[in-house]
């Protein structure tokens, strides 16, 4: 029996079988949960409800995270089918391509900025005040992603990297307020792993490239990697763990300085 038996999760922001978000979903079916899933627009319908139906769930909703009415209706139907569940994963973030380019200045327009935290932060904060009532009375855990670029700058991460600060701040504002209701809200903070989101961003290859040679273990992270410790994460084995971003990024984060290898001279 997995440690997440008896336990169900809302996935939000599965794209297609790169992402992270499935990545996620796939431990923690292995560890028994039930599952449920929304998806962003009708052409991401035709891509989720497979995987969906991939790990035993019928349970697939449209979702505009910019939407209070569609939040509303997720949460409704989750209250007539379950009547309460156990774990929201947020994995949802955007901002316009034209943003992920060139200089962050000239980049960032008022618009951008706007749309960046409404799709990428505020909507935790949207989707934890719907999902709160459904985990009362249980060991509640909600689940969100952010990147280094919340605390350091990187290239053509640009508005991005504002956006994910202010979604860790989230994190931390969620934890203290709904941690007497017994609900867990913590991050992790990935690796760059080649997804449909991180593909907007500016030179990934060279960021993959990079990491893959500096970090401690020398490769790049994985969806496996995330989802391990996502299920646990969401588990009553991190019971004592809230308000907390976890780095799940080949300790790249904790490297001050590197040198050129050999081959480079």
């Amino acid at each position: 029996m997995g440690f997440l038996a008896g336990k169900r999760a809302l996935i939000v922001g599965v794209a297609n079988e790169r992402s992270i978000a499935w990545g996620i979903a796939q431990a923690m079916h292995r560890e028994g949960a039930e599952l449920a899933f929304t998806y962003g627009g009708e052409k991401l319908r035709e891509r989720v409800e497979p995987l969906a139906a991939s790990v035993g769930s019928t349970r697939v909703m449209p979702l505009d995270v910019t939407s209070d009415e569609q939040i509303e209706a997720v949460f409704a139907a989750l209250a007539r089918d379950w009547g309460h569940f156990d774990i929201l994963v947020h994995a949802v973030a955007f901002a316009p391509r034209e943003a992920l380019a060139g200089g962050f200045t000239a980049s960032t327009s008022r618009e951008a900025f706007a749309i960046a935290h409404d799709v990428s932060s505020y909507s935790l904060t949207a989707l934890a005040r719907g999902a709160a009532p459904l985990m009362q009375g249980r060991a509640g855990a909600i689940l969100t992603l952010s990147y280094l670029g919340a605390v350091r700058a990187i290239p053509s991460y640009n508005v991005m990297g504002l956006a994910k600060a202010s979604l860790e701040a989230n994190v931390r504002f969620l934890a203290a307020d709904l941690g007497p209701q017994g609900i867990r809200v913590n991050g992790i903070s990935a690796g760059p792993i080649k997804t449909l989101a991180s593909a907007g961003v500016a030179g990934l290859r060279k960021m993959l490239a990079r990491v893959a040679q500096i970090s401690p273990i020398r490769r790049n992270v994985t969806q496996e990697d995330v989802g391990n410790t996502a299920a646990f994460l969401c588990s009553d084995l991190s019971a004592g763990i809230t308000g907390e971003i976890i780095y799940v990024d080949g300790g790249f984060s904790t490297i001050g300085m590197s040198f050129p290898t050999e081959s480079e001279g």
